[in-house]
C-alpha cells in the first residue's frame, strides 16, 4: 500500500498550505486555509520537520495524508506546482482526496484480511474518483462514497470479529481499561482520549474512528486491531512493549519520550 503512504518529496507542501489550523496544544500558530504555514521551505519541505513537537506543531506529527498529496500534485494536477497554477482549485481538490485516500485504506486492509470481490470492486470505484478531472472531484458527493465503503467495512469487521462488547460511539475518555481483555471489541467511533489502555489486549478489536488522543498505550498489544490506522498511533503514547501491525511504525516520539520504562 506504498502509494496510500505520504511522500512528501512527490508533494507540493499541500497539507501545509490548503488546510487551516489555530493557535493550540497542537500548533503553536494560528493559520488560515490556502496560507502556507511559516515553517514552509521553498521546495516545499517543512523547515522544522525534524522538531515538530519541540516547536510547538505536534498536531502535524499526527496528521497522514495516506498519499493524497502526490496524488493531486503529481496525477490530478499533473505536476503543475500551486504557485504558479490553479492554487484556489487544487485546495479544494486535496482535502477530498485525502478522504478517498483514506477509504482506499481501509478497503486495502480489509482485502488484506477478507478478501472478497466486492472489496476489490468499491477499491477500484474510489481509485477512479480520486484520478479524476479537479471539477469532477469537487462534484463528488463523498459522504455517499463513505457510506457505500463502510457497510462493506464493517461487513468484513463481523466476518473476522467473535461475538464480543460493543464500545461504538462510547464516551470512554481517561477510562482505566488498564489490564483488560478488549478483545475482539468494537470500538468504531468511540472517544478514548485520554484513557489508559496499558497492557490491554486488543486483539481483533476493530478501530476505525477511535480518538486515541494521549491514550496510553504502553504494553498493549494492537498487533491485529482491525482498521487501525497511523494517525491514531502517532496521537496515542505507547512504548518498546507496545504491540503494533506489522504495517505501521513506532512514533518516534514515543522513544523520544523514553516510555520504554518498566510499569
Amino acid at each position: 500500500m506504498d502509494e496510500l503512504k505520504g511522500d512528501c518529496a512527490n508533494c507540493f507542501g499541500l497539507c501545509c498550505v490548503a488546510l487551516p489550523f489555530t493557535k493550540s496544544a497542537d500548533f503553536a500558530a494560528t493559520k488560515d486555509a490556502g496560507t502556507p504555514c511559516r515553517n514552509l521551505l521553498a521546495d516545499h519541505r517543512c523547515g522544522i520537520h525534524d522538531q515538530l513537537r519541540q516547536k510547538g506543531y505536534p498536531g502535524c506529527t499526527v496528521y497522514d495524508c495516506f498519499g493524497a498529496g502526490q496524488r493531486v500534485s503529481q496525477v490530478v494536477f499533473r505536476g503543475n506546482d500551486w504557485r504558479t497554477g490553479e492554487r484556489h482549485k487544487m485546495f479544494a481538490v486535496f482535502p477530498v482526496v485525502r478522504q478517498l485516500h483514506e477509504l482506499l485504506w481501509y478497503l486495502a486492509e480489509a482485502r488484506r484480511l477478507d478478501p472478497h470481490d466486492d472489496l476489490g470492486e468499491a477499491y477500484a470505484e474510489v481509485e477512479r474518483h480520486a484520478v479524476a478531472e479537479p471539477d469532477e472531484i469537487l462534484r463528488l458527493d463523498v459522504a455517499e462514497i463513505r457510506a457505500k465503503v463502510n457497510v462493506l467495512l464493517l461487513r468484513t469487521s463481523e466476518r473476522l470479529r467473535a461475538s464480543a462488547k460493543s464500545y461504538r460511539g462510547a464516551d470512554l475518555i481517561g477510562a482505566r481499561l488498564r489490564n483488560k481483555n478488549l478483545s475482539n471489541a468494537d470500538f468504531r467511533g468511540a472517544y478514548l482520549i485520554g484513557a489508559d489502555l496499558t497492557n490491554a489486549d486488543l486483539t481483533r478489536a476493530d478501530m476505525i474512528g477511535a480518538d486515541l488522543r494521549g491514550a496510553d498505550l504502553s504494553g498493549a498489544d494492537l498487533s491485529t486491531c482491525l482498521f487501525l490506522t497511523q494517525p491514531q498511533v502517532n496521537a496515542a503514547r505507547g512504548d518498546a512493549r507496545t504491540k503494533l501491525p506489522n504495517s505501521l511504525t513506532r512514533p518516534a516520539h514515543w522513544i523520544q519520550a523514553g516510555a520504554g520504562k518498566r510499569r
